[in-house]
């Protein structure tokens, strides 16, 4: 014999209950639903300004953003000749320390060096038909890319508001690069 015995009419919650517990459920079901719909933030800082620094930030800033996410690249120091119009068309690479180069670095860092491994990658982009930085920096804008070029360095490297890509913005220092990591989902730093 069962020792549960079976609930009274006076035990059962009212009608009243069970819809306002119905309406509070959906109310939270709708703000987890919500909630899987937000978007996806990503900050990336950017320091490096070489040809083959560039990539990295350039592919996956422009992924991220064709995948729908807020991206953010807070560009500063070197990293703003990829932001530059004239200095981003002719970013360079260097020989020295560069573990990807066949040559000891006794002799990447002879003169000549950096041009000879610039001229090597900017070749083997061209052969794979990978984008120019250009054309990646374009997409990447197309899609949404905030791109932010700190002032403070480019006060230091003497580079003018007019000087950088349409698109940019400029004028915004190392808090708002703070505060956009703070309200990112994923921060890197390049």
């Amino acid at each position: 014999m069962s020792t549960d015995a079976e609930p009274t009419t006076d035990e059962l919650p009212s009608k009243e209950a069970l819809q306002d517990r119905i309406e509070e459920l959906e109310a939270q079901m709708e703000a987890m639903a919500e909630d899987e719909e937000q978007t996806t933030k990503m900050t990336i800082i950017a320091v490096h300004g070489t040809l083959d620094m560039a990539y990295p930030t350039l592919i996956l800033s422009g992924m991220a953003a064709a995948f729908d996410w807020d991206v953010t690249v807070f560009a500063t120091f070197w990293a703003l000749d990829l932001l530059h119009e004239e200095k981003s068309q002719n970013l360079k690479m260097s020989s020295a320390g560069n573990p990807h180069m066949p040559v000891p670095n006794l002799l990447a860092v002879m003169p000549g060096m950096d041009r000879m491994t610039t001229y090597m990658m900017r070749r083997q982009i061209d052969d794979l038909g990978t984008e120019t930085v250009g054309e990646l920096i374009d997409r990447a804008l197309d899609n949404g890319v905030e791109f932010l070029a700190c002032q403070m360095t480019a006060d230091l490297m003497g580079y003018e508001e007019d000087e950088f890509i349409d698109g940019v913005t400029t004028g915004v220092g190392a808090g708002k690069a703070l505060f956009e990591m703070e309200e990112s989902d994923v921060q890197l730093v390049i």
